[in-house]
């Protein structure tokens, strides 16, 4: 798991899958609003000319000398849910990133949003 301390070390670090093949660069984290705990990355994925934000869950991720691993597939994560590079998540596409992944998702403190980008 990333603690919150080690985030700004590991951006920009290559995020790999369970069986280490590379599936992007590490762009930003997103906290759980509710815990301000560390729940999804966006990885810098495709071509330079046409980068991509694709989201994927942290909460198995291990850490390791230049690269971050997370516990998914590179082709589940490349089919996840994505934003262009300067582009702002809006908050009724959370859902759809949580569903992608098989996971629950509950909106955040007072009904607002769940993540936020740290």
């Amino acid at each position: 798991m990333i603690q919150p301390a080690d985030i700004r070390e590991w951006r920009d670090q290559d995020v790999v899958d369970e069986q280490g093949r590379k599936i992007g660069v590490l762009e930003a984290i997103y906290v759980a609003t509710s815990t301000d705990e560390p729940a999804m990355a966006t990885v810098r994925t495709g071509l330079p000319t046409r980068h991509r934000l694709v989201f994927v869950p942290v909460d198995d991720a291990v850490v390791g000398p230049g690269y971050v691993k997370v516990s998914y597939t590179r082709s589940l994560v490349k089919k996840a849910p994505s934003l262009g590079m300067d582009d702002v998540l809006p908050a009724e596409q959370e859902g759809a990133i949580f569903q992608h992944y098989g996971k629950t998702y509950r909106s955040g403190p007072g009904g607002g949003r769940q993540l936020a980008r740290r």
